[in-house]
C-alpha cells in the first residue's frame, strides 16, 4: 500500500488501562464486547469498513469516503484509551526497507526540529526493537535536515509498530474516551430532567460502560417531554448507540397535585424527590434493572444536604448512583460542553414544579414519616401505569407522530423557515430563509413580525417540534410549524 494509491485509513485502538489489568477471563470478555460494539455501529456506516481484535488492542480499517465519521465515533466510543491513525504498509521484511519508508512519510514533520523514534515490534524478527529505532533513527538524521535527535524531550516523536512484516506509521494520536466498553457493566435507569446535571450524569455513567436507560417525570407539558427525549437521543446517538435503551415517561401532574393537597409545604420537594424515586424503582424492577442514577450535587439545592438525601433514599432499597455529588456547578458545566449537552440544557423550557416557601433544609425523620403517610399512592400507581415506554431510536418517529405541530413538506411563498441549527450555514429554499440558533429562538422570536408564517427547520426534526410546541405554549405563536424536506 503506497502512499500516493491509499485508499484506506487504519486506526489503532488503544485499550482502556483498566480493563489490560483484570484478569484474562473479564479481560477477553471487555475485548470482545468492544469488538462487537464496533462492528454493530461501524457496519451502518459501510460493509467495507474491517474490525481485526488482538488481546491488546483493536484496528479498523475503512475506505476514505468514511474516515471523518470513523474516527468521530471511534473517539465517543467507552472503552479505547487513544484512538491512533496510521499508515499501513505491507511486505517490509527487512531494516533498510523499513527505514526507507518512514523517511519516505515522515521526513517532512523533523524539518527544524528534534526528534526521537519509538518502536513497538512484534512476531518473529532478527532485531531488537531498539536497534529498529536506531537505525530508523539514524538514517533520517542522516538524509534528512532537523535539528538532530532528542532522546528526552523531542519536539516530534515519531511512532511505528511492526507487525510480523507489515509497517504502521502512527501519523496522529487522539486522546479517547476512556472507561469500560458499554453493555460490560449492566443496566441502569437515569432519572432524567434534560438540564446539565441529569444529562452529564447520563454520561458519566455511559462512558462507564453501563447500559443507561431514561426515566422522565412529566411535569412540564409536551414542549418538555420533546426537550428531554431530544437530549436521551442526542446522548444515545453519540455515546451508547451500540445497545437499544429505553425512554419512559410517567405523566406526573396528578402526583404533584396530590403533593400540595397532602403534604406541608416545607417538605414538598423532599417528597417530590421520594415519589420520583419510588416510581423509578417500581420501573426498574419491571426491567430487572439493579441501580437508579440521579445527577444531584451536595447543597446544589435545599433537597440536596446530606440529611434531605438521606430522607430521600429512605423510600427505596434500590442502589442509586450519584456520580456529580461532589462536583460544584462550573465543572459540570465544562463538562456539558465538553460532550455537547449544554446546548440542550440552557434552551430546556423551564418548569417550576414544587417550590417550597421555605423549604427544609435538615429534615426530620419522625416529620418525614408522617408527611409520607398522608400521601394517597394509588395516584402513584396509576403514573406508574400510564407511563409509556419506547426505545430511544424510536424517538424521532414518536416526537413526529405525537405532537400537535403541523409538519409541511413542501414550501410557497407564504413562508419564512427559520433555520435553528446551531451551525453557522443556512438552509437554501425556494421562499425567504433567516438563521435563528436555538438557544438564540425565545428571545429573537418575539421581534419577527407577526403577520407572516414560519416554518422551523433543523437536521432531523426534533428540535424543530421541541421549540415550534415552546413557542406555543409561552408566545401563544399560532404561525409557527415545522418543516422538514
Amino acid at each position: 500500500m503506497e502512499t500516493s494509491t491509499v485508499k484506506t485509513q487504519k486506526f489503532i485502538l488503544k485499550l482502556f488501562p483498566e480493563i489490560m489489568v483484570k484478569g484474562s477471563s473479564a479481560k477477553r470478555q471487555m475485548v470482545g464486547q468492544l469488538y462487537n460494539n464496533l462492528l454493530k455501529m461501524l457496519g451502518r456506516f459501510s460493509e467495507n469498513i474491517h474490525v481485526r481484535k488482538f488481546s491488546d488492542k483493536i484496528e479498523v480499517v475503512t475506505p476514505i469516503a468514511f474516515v471523518v465519521e470513523v474516527r468521530q465515533l471511534l473517539l465517543d466510543t467507552p472503552g479505547i484509551e487513544q484512538v491512533l491513525e496510521a499508515l499501513q504498509f505491507d511486505k517490509m521484511n527487512t531494516l533498510d526497507e523499513i527505514k526507507v519508508k518512514v523517511g519516505e512519510v515522515m521526513h517532512h514533520e523533523i524539518e527544524g526540529k528534534t526528534f526521537v523514534v519509538r518502536a513497538k515490534r512484534s512476531g518473529t524478527h532478527d532485531f531488537r526493537s531498539t536497534q529498529l529505532e536506531q537505525t530508523v533513527g539514524g538514517y533520517m538524521l542522516a538524509t534528512y535536515p532537523s535539528n538532530g535527535v532528542d532522546l528526552h524531550n523531542p519536539e516530534v516523536t515519531i511512532r511505528i509498530e511492526l507487525l510480523n512484516n507489515q509497517l504502521n506509521i502512527i501519523t496522529t494520536k487522539y486522546i479517547g474516551l476512556a472507561g469500560f466498553p458499554l453493555g460490560t457493566q449492566g443496566d441502569i435507569l437515569s432519572l432524567m430532567s434534560g438540564g446539565f446535571d441529569s444529562t452529564v450524569a447520563s454520561y458519566l455513567t455511559m462512558k462507564r460502560g453501563l447500559k443507561t436507560h431514561f426515566i422522565f417525570f412529566n411535569l412540564g407539558g409536551v414542549a418538555h417531554e420533546i426537550g428531554v427525549k431530544q437530549v436521551a437521543l442526542y446522548l444515545w446517538n453519540k455515546f451508547g448507540s451500540s445497545h437499544r435503551v429505553k425512554f419512559i415517561s410517567v405523566p406526573f401532574d396528578d402526583v404533584l397535585t396530590e403533593i400540595f393537597a397532602s403534604t406541608h409545604e416545607t417538605y414538598m420537594g423532599v417528597t417530590l424527590k421520594r415519589l420520583m424515586l419510588l416510581a423509578a424503582e417500581k420501573v426498574a424492577n419491571e426491567m430487572e434493572i439493579d441501580a437508579l442514577l440521579t445527577g444531584e450535587s451536595v447543597a446544589q439545592v435545599s433537597s440536596q444536604t446530606l440529611r434531605n438525601l438521606a430522607l430521600i433514599d429512605q423510600v427505596t432499597n434500590k442502589l442509586i448512583l450519584r456520580p456529580l455529588a461532589t462536583m460544584n456547578k462550573p465543572e459540570i458545566i465544562d463538562i456539558a460542553n465538553t460532550i455537547g449537552t449544554r446546548r440542550f440544557a440552557e434552551s430546556m423550557p423551564e418548569y417550576c414544579g414544587v417550590i417550597s416557601k421555605n423549604p427544609i433544609t435538615h429534615g426530620s425523620y419522625k416529620r418525614m414519616e408522617r408527611e409520607a403517610k398522608h400521601f394517597d399512592y394509588t395516584v402513584l400507581d396509576k403514573a406508574v401505569e400510564e407511563a409509556q415506554h419506547i426505545y430511544v431510536d424510536e424517538i424521532l418517529d414518536d416526537v413526529t407522530n405525537n405532537t400537535a405541530i403541523e409538519v409541511v413538506n413542501e414550501l410557497n411563498d407564504d413562508y419564512v423557515v427559520i433555520d435553528i441549527r446551531a451551525e453557522d450555514e443556512c438552509i437554501e429554499t425556494s421562499c425567504e430563509s433567516i438563521k435563528i440558533p436555538f438557544h438564540r429562538l425565545k428571545s429573537e422570536f418575539k421581534k419577527l413580525p407577526k403577520d407572516k408564517e414560519y416554518l422551523l427547520y433543523c437536521e432531523k426534526g426534533i428540535m424543530s417540534q421541541l421549540h415550534a410546541q415552546y413557542l406555543r405554549d409561552a408566545e401563544d405563536a399560532k404561525n409557527v410549524r415545522v418543516y422538514r424536506p
